[in-house]
Parts: structure tokens; C-alpha cells; sequence
């Protein structure tokens, strides 16, 4: 074999005339390299993928080509085949790759049956994979009747399978139609492919029920998964396949039968999953009957259904070869009661999410002596960690979060070299947690929030550990450490997630954190945080920062400013003072950008129209003054995928390639996906009236605008109704004049709406009337005349969205408006009666608070304990108060104008 990887010169002569494999992959190569190459006669293999072939291909070219047997052209942009009525070559073709097809024809290849059907007896195998193709294709075929792999996975492919065509490859023993949006029901035709040794039909629409693959029962592999078919719990369609050893039917609906139900069937499985199945009954099931008659399993997917009953242990004694058993998500009850016998080829457990009491059996080490995952998280053991998990040689994932287990965390588990994740969140486990971290050995990932862990993080003598070089990711949060933020997590040097939050730490973030180039995500939010952040702090590759409810405070300097990876930014609640700077726009991947009440001021900077990644921006309870840009109409707004975190996971390697082995590395590689980075990102936003969170997929689709609670004059921009894609907006409590835009008829996915407190005049836009997603309007106090709109969703909205604006008039009112077009049936004797009682009752309530105002400063001035009390909880509250939850109803109430 020769290798032309860097082969540039096409022109240079070969006299290669015994060359029989010649592979130029990722080249420049264009469609004149087969007059180069013609005289390589003897060629068998010959791959020229991923080069710049484009438009039609010659057959005339490929007629020197006598004797190839695999031809790769995947990866270019080819758009079809020229054929002549004689062409002579690849006549011995047994192998046709053309893979990942650049294209924007919307039928690529149309005539490649007729381009390579011409006495191409021998063709055994098409490979299509990620190319773009019309469902007429399978009609033309069959044709190459020694066909025995057929690949068409995610080629667009739409519509129903045809019942002719592909059919009468009775030869074909590999067919893989997965990842497209075909639909149906299976053809009957189906019938005729007995040769099919593996099938592929997963990631489909396809329904109905399983009949037609009844006679193929030489399948040894079938993938159902992601479809709608109607499945039997016993899996009758399938029970006379003696080969099968595969099966994989997830995300199906299963149909229960009746109980004497009890067909053994033929095969053998050594795979199955069979997740995330719906029942047309929402009581629990029972596990399928024909797994009792299973003995050589090696891995077992049976998640997120609703089986009952006990864990069902006897899948392992009837199965001594089983390696991976999950059951994540359904609802096994009872004590974990574990096999009297070792089994020492199980090396992966899953029972997460069920509702398993009592404690961890001590003999779980001894039971599992070579386990390295265990998964035992959201159910309801008590007790104590078993301290022999310490002594398990291969364990390398722990999961035992969401439980209620006590004590104290073993050192020596942390210790472990082989412990790469541990997770205990969410127990009642307590004592200092220090010593853990600073003996971390080998141990890269370490949740343990949500438990009693207590105690001052700096109060040890760091110089008699040493540093845990390979922590990655440490997660504190909603624990009771107190004391200042450690210097030493500064020496951490691959540290890239670190959760802080909601505990007392207090003090000012150490400058040591400069030395942290790999963070990813910092939360420290809730706590009592005081001075300014760093300016040294600019992790390169910092994507998330969360700090809210501190008392951080001064302006932003130069922190972040080289934050370049920077998607979140969330500063609400502190004391941060000055305006947003100028090299806010240095932040090219910003996304979600949280400055709610603090002392900011100035002008919104219109570099902020310049970050297009911007989807969440919250300005409120601030001191902002002056217009509103009109730039921030220019902001896409995106559906921003980057907003969340993903698993930075390696690849997984294989020790043994063969088929199985790769299939249920796969599967565990997707199982494994949400276990390996347990912090997840989310954000608080206000709208629709309350504050929500919001992380996950929601997340990802959620955008709005909020700067209410400032001091913005000016008019609202009419570019603001360039915003197409916002969910809300928020503009209220700041001293905005001029009419509302009628240009907000464009925000077609705005669910809140608020422009009240504001100087506004005009009417309301009768073409707001087409926003059929708005949920929450309102436009109360301004200077609003006319009447109400009462079309689509506006004849929703109650009378507090309109209430404060003497001129407006309508049903929701309950002020009727003249036929005549003019603004208000009151009349002014009424006007006047009622700005009358306004101005007395004011007047009263003023009266009333001077009144209750003197008692208590006379009653201050004659009790010196009472008076040296007050002050004292003033103080206080001035200090400390506004981050506790009363301090933040103070806050609002008394120190903030808008409500």
C-alpha cells in the first residue's frame, strides 16, 4: 500500500504499473487526477475522498479502472455521473463509498444506479452515509442483485420505504436506514430479505406493529430504537430468531399482554436496551417474561420505563457474564439485597432514581469485587458510606447523591487513585470538608453540595498537605463553610469548576484566583463577598461567572477584559458602582449578561450592539440615564446553544474492536454523557411578572431585554421591533415619553410585554393585536388616551395592565368610550370629584405617616435602650440585611422607587 497523504504535484509521471492500493484522501485534488492516474491498471483499492472533485464525473474517466474492487469518492461535491453506453471500467467494483456528498442539488447522484448498474454483477456494498438523497432511490436499486450492505444513515430521506425496488436484494445482509424521517408502516415486502444479518431502522417515525420482520430470522443484530411502533412486552414478532443477539428497542410503545403470556423464546440475547419505553397503561409494569429465560446477557439497559417490584438481582444469577446492568428510572422498591455469590465480571451498576430504602449493603464490595461505576443516586439509603468502597481496586465512578445518608466522607475513599467522580450531594453528611479536598489522590471531579459540611475553609495548615494536582471540578455549594475564600485553591492548577455558592464566605476574592488559566465556571454567588474583583482575573478560557448576591462592589475595571470565551456574566445584586466599560465588547461570546441592582450609571454603551451572541440582558434597578440605543434593535437575538455547559469528555478507547464491544462502549459513552460534569448551568431572569430560572434546554431558546427600574429618557426606538426572536421586554419605572412603537407589532415571540410607569402618550397600537404569544402587557401609569384593544390576546389582559392612565378607556376599565372617537365618557364634574378624593386621601396618608414618624422619634429620645437598639438595626441592615431575604423586601420597598 502506498500512502499519497502529501502527494501534490499531478503532473508527475507514475510508474507505479503494480500499484493495487493508492490512497490520496484530504487533498486539492480536482477531477483531471484520473487522466493522471490512467495508467494504474492494476489498482484494486483506490480512495479520493475529501478532495475537490465537483459537478459531473466522467465514467469515460474510470475506464482504465479494470480491475478495482473499492472506489472511496466520499466527501466531495459531486453532483452525478456522466455515462457513455460503453463504458469499460469497474467492471470487478465490489466496494462504492461516497459518503458525506457536498451538494445543493436536492436530488444529488439522481443517476447512480444507471452510472454504476451496467454489469456491476459483483457490487456488494453502497455506502451513502450523510449524504442527501431522494426516497426514489431504494425504487431503482435492486438492481444490483449481489448487494450486501446497503448504508443510507442521515440522508435525508422522507416519506414511506417503497414496497418494490430495495426488496429484492435477497443477498443483502447488512441494511442501515437509520437517522432519517421516514414513516409508516414496514412493507410487507420486508419478507423477501432472509438473508439480513443486521438491521438498522432506528431514529425514525415509523409505527405500527412488527409482522412484516417476522420471516428474518437470520437477524442477528435489530435497532428499533427512537420510533413509534407498537411492541409486545413478550417481543412475539421476534421470539423464532435463533441467531438474534442484539436487540435495541428504545423510546417505542410497549403493549401489555395477558399475564399467562409465556413464550420461551429462541434466541440468546447478549444486548438489550430497552429505555425510555411509553405503556398504554399508567400503572408500573413488570419486567418482560421472556428475560427469565436469558443466560448469556453482557449488558442490560431496562431505564426510565416504569417497571416495579424488587431490583431484580436475578438477571445476574441467571446471567453470570452480565457486565453492565442499568435500571435507572423506574420504581424498584424494597432494600438492596445483593447476591450470596461474587460476580466478577460486573463492572458498571445503575438503580439512580428509583426508590430504594434502607441502607448499603456491606457486602457490595465483596458481591462486585472488579465494579467501576456505581450509580445509586435519587432514591432513599440511609446510613453510613461503606467504608470497604475505600478498598475497591477498579471503582472510578462513585454516585451516591440525592439520598439521606450521615457521617462523615471517608479519606481514604478520596484517596483512592483510581476514583475519577465522586458525587454525594444532597445527603445529610457533615464535618469539615478540607481535609477531603486537600487529600484528593488521582481524583478529578468532587460534588459534595447540599449536605452539613461546616467550618472555616482557611482555619488548616496547608503546608502539611499537598496540593491535589488533578481536581477539576469541586462543588460546595449550599453547605455552612464560613471564613474567607482559601488562597490555596490558587495552586489548583487544573482547576476549571469550581460551586461555592450559598454558604458564608465573606472577604474579598484572593488574587491568587489570577493564577486559575483553565477555569470554566465560577459561582460564588450568595455569600457575603466584599471588595472588588481582581483586575487581574481574566481566565482565557472563563465561560461562566456567577457572583450575584454578594457585596462586591467599585467599578468594573479591567476584570474579564480578556475573557474572550466569556457566554455568562451574572453581577446581580451587589454594589458595583461607575457605568459598563467601553471594552464590554471585547466579550465576543457573550450571551447572558446580568447587572441587576447595583449603583451603575451613565449611558447604556452601544458597544453593546456590537456583541451579536447576546440573548439575555438585565440592566434594572440601576441608575442608567439617557436614551435607549436604538442600535440594541440591531441584536440577532440568537438561540444561543452555548449557553449551557457540555461534558468536556474524551472519546472513548477501546481495548477490543470488535462489533459488540464498540456497541456497548457506545451506549455507555451516551449514559455516561450526563454523569461526568454534574454542574449545570442557569440563570435568573424576570418576566411575566415574576423571576424565573431558567437552564437546561429552556435556557438555550430564552431571550429578553430588561431595563426597567432606571432613569431612561427619551423616546422607545422604533428599532426595537427588530427584534423578532425576544420573549421579553421590559421597560418600566423610567421616564420614557413619546408614543409606544407600532414597530412592536414585529416581536411575533414576545410572551411579556412592560411599559408601565413610564410618560408615554398616544394610544395603543391596534396592530399589537397580531402578537398571538403575548401573555403579560402592560402599560400602566403612563399618559395613555383611546380605547383598549380587545382583539386575540389583549381580550385577556385584566385591569391592572391598563390602570393609571386617566384617558384610556374600554371594557377592562369598566369606562365605556363614545362613539364619537373622544378619549373618556367621564365628566368633568366627575374628573374633578375624583382628583378630589386623590388629593384628600394622599393628604390623610401623609398626615398618618408624620404622625406615626414623631411617636417613634419621641419615643427613641426618652428610651436610650430602645434608641441605641435602633440604631444598632439599622446599622445592621445597612451592612448586612439587604443580602438576606429580609434585607432584600427593605431593599425593594424602601430603597428602590420602582415596585
Amino acid at each position: 500500500m502506498v500512502n499519497f497523504q502529501s502527494f501534490k504535484d499531478e503532473g508527475k509521471k507514475l510508474e507505479l504499473t503494480h500499484l493495487e492500493e493508492l490512497n490520496l484522501e484530504a487533498n486539492l485534488f480536482n477531477n483531471s487526477v484520473f487522466a493522471t492516474l490512467n495508467k494504474l491498471s492494476n489498482l484494486k483499492s483506490l480512495s479520493i475522498g475529501f478532495n475537490q472533485l465537483n459537478g459531473l464525473i466522467d465514467m469515460k474517466d474510470l475506464d482504465a479502472f479494470t480491475n478495482l474492487q473499492k472506489l472511496d469518492m466520499s466527501g466531495n461535491q459531486l453532483r452525478g455521473f456522466v455515462v457513455h453506453k460503453e463504458n469499460k471500467g469497474l467492471k470487478k467494483l465490489k466496494v462504492l463509498r461516497l459518503q458525506s456528498i457536498v451538494t445543493d442539488d436536492s436530488i444529488p447522484l439522481e443517476n447512480l444506479v444507471e452510472a454504476f448498474s451496467s454489469e456491476l454483477s459483483n457490487l456488494e456494498e453502497i455506502n451513502l452515509d450523510y449524504s442527501r438523497l431522494n426516497i426514489n432511490i431504494l425504487q431503482s436499486i435492486g438492481v444490483f442483485t449481489s448487494l450486501q450492505t446497503l448504508s443510507l444513515y442521515r440522508c435525508a430521506l422522507i416519506g414511506s420505504l417503497p414496497d418494490h425496488g430495495w426488496c429484492d436484494l435477497r443477498n443483502l445482509e447488512v441494511l442501515d436506514v437509520s437517522w432519517n424521517a421516514l414513516e409508516g408502516m414496514l412493507p410487507h415486502c420486508f419478507s423477501n430479505l432472509t438473508s439480513l444479518r443486521e438491521l438498522d431502522i432506528s431514529n425514525n417515525r415509523f409505527s405500527g406493529n412488527l409482522t412484516p420482520l417476522a420471516s428474518l430470522t437470520s437477524l442477528r443484530a435489530i435497532s428499533l430504537s427512537s420510533n413509534h411502533f407498537q411492541i409486545p412486552i413478550s417481543f412475539v414478532p421476534l421470539a423464532n430468531f435463533p441467531n438474534l443477539e442484539v436487540l435495541l428497542a428504545d423510546e417505542n410503545k410497549l403493549e401489555m399482554e395477558p399475564s399467562f403470556h409465556t413464550l420461551v423464546p429462541k434466541f440468546q440475547l447478549k444486548f438489550i436496551s430497552l429505555s425510555k419505553c411509553r405503556t398504554s397503561q399508567q400503572l408500573s409494569l413488570e419486567l418482560p417474561t421472556f428475560l427469565y429465560y436469558q443466560n448469556d446477557l453482557r449488558f442490560v439497559d431496562l431505564s426510565q420505563n416504569k417497571f416495579s417490584g424488587t431490583v431484580p438481582f436475578w438477571l445476574l444469577e441467571n446471567n453470570t457474564k452480565l457486565e453492565d446492568l442499568i435500571l435507572k428510572g423506574n420504581s424498584f422498591t424494597g432494600p438492596l439485597t445483593l447476591l450470596s455469590t461474587p460476580n466478577s465480571n460486573v463492572s458498571s451498576i445503575d438503580m439512580s432514581d428509583n426508590k430504594i430504602q434502607g441502607p448499603l449493603p456491606t457486602n457490595i464490595c465483596s458481591t462486585f469485587p472488579h465494579l467501576e461505576q456505581l450509580f445509586l443516586s435519587k432514591n432513599a439509603f440511609q446510613g453510613n458510606i461503606p467504608p470497604c468502597l475505600s478498598a475497591m481496586k477498579n471503582l472510578s465512578m462513585l454516585d451516591l447523591s440525592n439520598n439521606q445518608l450521615a457521617g462523615k466522607v471517608p479519606q481514604e475513599l478520596v484517596r483512592k487513585s483510581s476514583l475519577f467522580l465522586l458525587r454525594l450531594s444532597n445527603n445529610n453528611l457533615n464535618g469539615n470538608v478540607v481535609p477531603v479536598i486537600l487529600n484528593a489522590n488521582g481524583l478529578q471531579k468532587l460534588y459534595l453540595d447540599g449536605n452539613n459540611f461546616s467550618g472555616e475553609m482557611t482555619n488548616f495548615d496547608v503546608s502539611t498537605f499537598q496540593f491535589p494536582t488533578s481536581l477539576t471540578d469541586i462543588d460546595l455549594s449550599n453547605n455552612r463553610l464560613h471564613g474567607k475564600l482559601p488562597r490555596w485553591i490558587g495552586n489548583m492548577s487544573l482547576l476549571e469548576r469550581l460551586d461555592l455558592s450559598n454558604n458564608g464566605v465573606e472577604g474579598s476574592i484572593p488574587v491568587e484566583f489570577c493564577n486559575l488559566n483553565n477555569f470554566k465556571f465560577l459561582d460564588l454567588s450568595e455569600n457575603n463577598l466584599s471588595g472588588s474583583i481582581p483586575s487581574c482575573f481574566n481566565p482565557p478560557n472563563l465561560e461562566y461567572v456567577h457572583l450575584h448576591n454578594n457585596r462586591l462592589g467599585g467599578p468594573l475595571s479591567l476584570a474579564f477584559n480578556k475573557s474572550t470565551s466569556l457566554v455568562t456574566l451574572d453581577l446581580r445584586g451587589n454594589n458595583f458602582t461607575g457605568g459598563i466599560p467601553k471594552w464590554i465588547d471585547t466579550l465576543s461570546s457573550l450571551s447572558v449578561l446580568l447587572l441587576k441592582a447595583n449603583h451603575l450609571q451613565g449611558r447604556i454603551p452601544v458597544q453593546l450592539c456590537t456583541l451579536y451572541s447576546l440573548s439575555i440582558i438585565d440592566l434594572s434597578q440601576n441608575r442608567f440615564s439617557g436614551p435607549i440605543p436604538s442600535c440594541l434593535g440591531n441584536l440577532t437575538l440568537p438561540m444561543n446553544k452555548d449557553k449551557t455547559m457540555t461534558p468536556d469528555l474524551m472519546s472513548p478507547t477501546f481495548s477490543e474492536l470488535d462489533e459488540l464491544k464498540l456497541l456497548k462502549t457506545g451506549i455507555l459513552f451516551e449514559h455516561m454523557m450526563h454523569s461526568y460534569s454534574y454542574m449545570k448551568e442557569s440563570v435568573e431572569f424576570t418576566t411575566k411578572s415574576g423571576s424565573y430560572s431558567y437552564g437546561g434546554d429552556i435556557l438555550e431558546y430564552m431571550s429578553g431585554i430588561d431595563l426597567s427600574c432606571n432613569e431612561l429618557t427619551g423616546q422607545i426606538p422604533l428599532e426595537l421591533g427588530n427584534l423578532h426572536e425576544i420573549h421579553s421586554l421590559n421597560l418600566s419605572h423610567n421616564k420614557l415619553v413619546g408614543v409606544i412603537p407600532s414597530s412592536f407589532s414585529k416581536l411575533k415571540q414576545i410572551e411579556s410585554l412592560d411599559l408601565s410607569y413610564n410618560n408615554l402618550s398616544g394610544e395603543i397600537p391596534n396592530q399589537l393585536v397580531e402578537l398571538n404569544s403575548l401573555g403579560v402587557f402592560s402599560v400602566a401609569h403612563n399618559n395613555l388616551s383611546g380605547s383598549i384593544p380587545e382583539q386575540n390576546q389583549f381580550g385577556t389582559f385584566i385591569e391592572s395592565s391598563y390602570e393609571g392612565n386617566p384617558f384610556l378607556c374600554g371594557p377592562m376599565l369598566h369606562i365605556s368610550c363614545s362613539k364619537t372617537g373622544s378619549t373618556s365618557t367621564i365628566s368633568d364634574d366627575e374628573r374633578e370629584d375624583s382628583f378630589l378624593d386623590t388629593y384628600v386621601f394622599c393628604v390623610s396618608f401623609l398626615a398618618s405617616y408624620v404622625v406615626m414618624l414623631l411617636t417613634i422619634v419621641v419615643i427613641l429620645y426618652i428610651n436610650p435602650h430602645w434608641r441605641g437598639v435602633w440604631f444598632s438595626f439599622v446599622g445592621k441592615c445597612i451592612s448586612s440585611c439587604r443580602y438576606s431575604t429580609v434585607g432584600n423586601l427593605l431593599g425593594y420597598y424602601i430603597f428602590r422607587r420602582c415596585v
